[in-house]
């Protein structure tokens, strides 16, 4: 996770949580002895890296289905493919 570069301009946002989310925010920041906008903030920025990652890993698995001549592998990266867009049968 990348922290917060010192000399990007901060956008103020305001959110509401269901309060069931707020307070494992809360406990979270607690046990990291930190504030839960930061806390906020890495969950965000995490978030937003592992959509990354999921979208790198899709076009991978694409890429490797477009060059596969192996119909047994083809068969498996479609439903790989299948499972990352539609999720679980």
């Amino acid at each position: 996770m990348k922290p917060m570069a010192q000399s990007q301009r901060s956008v103020r946002q305001s959110v509401s949580l269901p309060s069931a989310v707020a307070r494992r925010v809360q406990a979270l920041a607690k046990r990291r002895h930190t504030s839960a906008n930061r806390v906020l903030v890495d969950l965000i920025e995490s978030g937003l890296d592992a959509k990354e990652r999921e979208k790198v890993a899709f076009f991978e698995l694409a890429d490797r289905l477009t060059h596969s001549s192996d119909l047994a592998e083809q068969k498996l990266l479609k439903e790989e493919l299948a499972r990352m867009t539609f999720g679980e049968p």
